[in-house]
Parts: structure tokens; sequence; C-alpha cells
């Protein structure tokens, strides 16, 4: 007899066989695939498509005995209502890409998966239904502990009141997934083991896109590329903490690239205490605060070639008298950035603030209604060299701190276009002192200014 893909869904959940073959129609003979072999001599369980009948018990037996002969489950097209299912070590459970459809129909969790070495899903949407979760078991549709190499494929997960995929020690790959219409997190993972985030859409989540956090600061190394991240909101508020497209904390070496993120109440990318992040060849835009930032105890930002068009401030790499330090921050263009005037203290405007231990340089900043660049704050700056970067159309060019304890800063090179209110001022906490700096060459012991042109 032939066996085709549509005898296999047959064989694997319960669907006449002879039905199936009958509808293939005659063809040639052909050897059977290594899935239909592994499963055609599996017991049928009771899993019907389109059903209102809730099959929780039917499809976890399915995952156990195919888990346990280590073959793939193939679920066909239609709708299934089912509560909490567990993923066994080595479970492969594989939808018709888009058109099987998981439907939760509540309890203490949905998808979850503990110390499962190889899990797989493929081909699936779940679906929520913005039903409740017992956070103590799940804080996710897909919640994960301990797994290594899970992979999460073409997978659209919605409707959650909690994250959307929450996963905790994990290594493996997330790739080709939808996450919309999310309440809190889309993709959160912490204290993961070696993560590849890669080429997603997440959409419309309460309180930030992609997290990657750890309980403690230490080497991480997840890479998060290729996403497209839009409409996050902050509903939880904070003070930074939400809002973010992608939010690193306390996770080492997270390598942020060639993402497009849109849309965010607070940054594009946010590194808190995540010491060697680099944040490469992103697209960010309207953006509520700071698109790119780096803040409190880190050691080590590289920012480079990202486009920033709308936002508060473009990039800032602050939190010196927190430990922030080590950056550099080039080949960035910024521009069309706004003043957020209802605010009664952090309004911005600024394309670039940096403190201490860093190098600006080749950067392009347009429009730009409180400075162009900002280098220190009060008494935090430290070695500090802005080389070679145009500044066109801000109200002041640079500003560079006047505090008397503050550290050496080098001016060079730089060309700023249209500044209204002076190309290179002093400044004491965002507030400009004395006269233009660029009209001559200047020098003293702690600041450098020379070489630059103001048109």
């Amino acid at each position: 007899m032939t066996v085709d893909r549509r005898s296999v869904l047959a064989a694997g959940l319960g669907i006449a066989a002879g039905s199936a073959a009958a509808a293939a129609g005659p063809r040639a003979a052909e050897p059977p695939t290594q899935v239909a072999a592994e499963q055609q001599d599996f017991p049928r369980p009771d899993l019907e498509p389109y059903t209102d009948r809730d099959q929780t018990e039917a499809l976890q037996a399915a995952i156990d005995l195919c888990a346990s002969r280590k073959a793939p489950l193939l679920l066909p097209p239609g709708h299934f209502r089912v509560g909490r299912i567990e993923l066994r070590p080595g479970t492969r459970l594989i939808g018709a890409y888009g058109k099987t459809t998981l439907e939760f129909t509540g309890g203490a969790a949905f998808i979850t998966a503990r110390v499962a070495e190889g899990v797989a899903m493929e081909g699936l949407v779940l679906d929520g239904g913005l039903l409740p979760l017992d956070p103590g078991r799940a804080d996710g549709l897909i919640t994960a502990a301990d797994c290594v190499m899970i992979t999460i494929r073409n997978v659209e997960v919605r409707r959650s009141l909690v994250h959307g995929i929450s996963l905790n020690g994990c290594s493996g790959r997330i790739t080709d997934c939808t996450i919309a219409n999310i309440s809190q997190t889309g993709l959160l993972s912490r204290n993961a083991a070696g993560l590849e985030i890669v080429h997603n859409v997440v959409a419309d989540c309460g309180n930030n896109g992609i997290q990657v956090w750890r309980d403690d600061a230490g080497e991480d190394g997840t890479i998060v590329a290729s996403n497209r991240i839009v409409r996050i909101e902050a509903r939880a508020g904070g003070s930074g903490e939400n809002g973010n497209g992608v939010n690193v904390f306390r996770a080492g070496g997270v390598l942020v690239s060639a993402n497009r993120i849109s849309d965010c109440a607070y940054s594009a990318i946010r590194a808190n205490a995540a010491s060697n992040v680099q944040m490469v060849s992103n697209s960010c835009a309207n953006i509520g605060e700071v698109a790119l930032y780096a803040e409190f105890g880190f050691e080590g930002a590289l920012i480079a070639n990202n486009l920033v068009d709308g936002a508060a401030s473009g990039i800032a790499v602050t939190n010196f008298n927190e430990g922030g330090r080590l950056a550099v921050l080039q080949g960035n263009m910024i521009r069309n950035l706004v003043r957020r005037e209802a605010e009664p203290v952090d309004k911005r405007g600024e394309g670039i603030s940096v403190e201490a231990d860093a190098v600006v340089s080749a950067n392009v900043i347009e429009n730009a209604p409180s400075a162009g660049i900002v280098v220190g704050w009060g008494k935090y700056m430290r070695d500090v060299a802005v080389v070679q970067n145009l500044v066109r159309n801000a109200r002041i060019g640079i500003m560079v701190t006047s505090d008397r304890e503050a550290g050496a800063c080098l001016l060079s090179q730089n060309m700023i276009s249209g500044a209204k209110d002076g190309a290179i001022r002093a400044m004491m906490h965002g507030l400009p002192l004395g006269p233009d700096l660029a009209s001559e060459a200047q020098a003293s012991g702690r600041i450098s200014i020379v070489g630059n042109l103001a048109v």
C-alpha cells in the first residue's frame, strides 16, 4: 500500500487509514518514509479536529507515546481544544504550518516543558484565549525550564494574559515565529545557556517585546537578530524596565543585531547592567524615550551602524556613578528627535549622551532640538573622545560638562552645521554656560577642543 503524507497524518492521529488512502488515489509504489515507518504501527489516539470536546488527555497520550518511540507527532489541520500539555524529552510536535491550532481551555498552565532535551515545536498556532494561568505553575503560554536545545519554529503564539514564551535556563533556537497580542512580554528568556532568537515577529505586547534577563550578572551570550518588533507598551509603568523592544538585564555578551524596532513606549533596545552588549545595524523608529540605551553597572557597550528616526533621544551610555563605562559609538545615523515638553524634567531631545571611557566617532545627527552630543553629567565624565562626527540642525551642536572634578575630553574634527545656540558649549547638568567654544582652537589640562568646523 502506498504511504504518503495523508496516510502519515492518519496513522499519527487516528483518522481512518482506509479513507486517507482512498483520497490519495492510485500511484506508483514507493518505499515508506522514515516517519511513516515509525508511526504506522502506533495505537491510534482518540484525537479529533474541529470539535468542542476537550482533547487534553488524548493529545498528552499521543505526545508521551511518540516521545517514547523517538518519533515526531504530526497534527493535521484543525482546531484542538486542550488544557495543560507537558512536552517530554525528545518531543517533536509538528503541525500543518499555521493551520493547526491548539486552543487553551483554561487551567494552571498551557504548554510546559521541564528538563526536556531536544524538544521541538513547529507549524502550530497556540491561542491562549486571554485566559489566566497559575503564576506558580507557568508564566507564559509556552513555559520551559532547563531544556537543552529547545526548538520553536514557525509557531504563532497569541492572546496571552501573561508572557507569550517564557524560558528559564534554556538553550536552543526560537525562529520564524509570530508572537502577538501578549499582555506582558512577547518572549522572556532568563538565565539562558546558549539561545538564538532569530527572524521572529513580535507585536502588540503590554510591557516588553523580547527580554533577555539573568538572576545574577554574568555571561549569557544570547543572539537577538533579524526580528521585527512593533507596538510595545509599558502597561506596568516604571522608569524604563517596561516599554522596550529588546530589554537586556544583567546578561553579558548579548548581541542585538539587524532588528527592525518601532513604536515602543520607552527604548528600542535597553541594556541595564549588561556588560559587553552589542547593538549593531538595527533600524529604530518612533521610540518614546532613548532609542538605544546602555545604563547602570556595565563594562563594555558597542553601538554601531544603527539608524534611529524619531525618538526623545538617540543613544545614551550613562550611569558612570553606578559603574557604567567603556563604550564605542560609531557610524550611527540619528535624526528627527523630539523634546517631551509634557515631562517635568526629562525632556531630552538629544542625539548622543555619553559619560566615561568612550569613543564617539563618525556618527551623523540631524534635527536635535536640545543638543547633538552631550558629554558628561556633572562630575561624571572620564576619557571621552568625540571625533569626526557631523551634527546638523541642533539647538547646540556639542555640550561638555564644566564640572572641575570631571575627567578628560577630546573634541576634534567634528562638523557642526546650523546650531542655533552655539556649536560647542560648556554646560552644567544640561544647562549651557559661557561662549561658543568652537570659534577657535582651545586646550586645557582637562578638555581639548581643536580642529572642529562650525558653519
